[in-house]
């Protein structure tokens, strides 16, 4: 099954910017696929693979704030083609 994943990190402690690089740098390694905007990060692959991934790297970014924030959103369906019709 495919799915779309959209991930916002919010740490809650001044100098936040090297554990949301380390966090990007570690799902660009993967091999699905990874887009970024300003506010947010979409994965988009098969629901096991996403989920082992960022299972682990979630686990490892917290180990890396003091406190933070992580929303998420998942889409039953790969959506890293859609394009607005209007």
């Amino acid at each position: 099954m495919k799915i779309s994943v959209e991930l916002t990190l919010t740490p809650l402690h001044d100098d936040y910017e090297p554990a949301i690089i380390h966090f990007i740098k570690k799902l660009r390694a993967s091999d699905l696929t990874v887009l970024e905007n300003p506010l947010s990060t979409q994965i988009y692959g098969d629901y096991d693979e996403v989920m082992r991934l960022l299972t682990s790297e979630i686990k490892e970014v917290f180990e890396l704030m003091e406190r933070g924030l992580l929303y998420i959103k998942i889409v039953k369906s790969d959506r890293h083609d859609y394009e607005p019709h209007f």
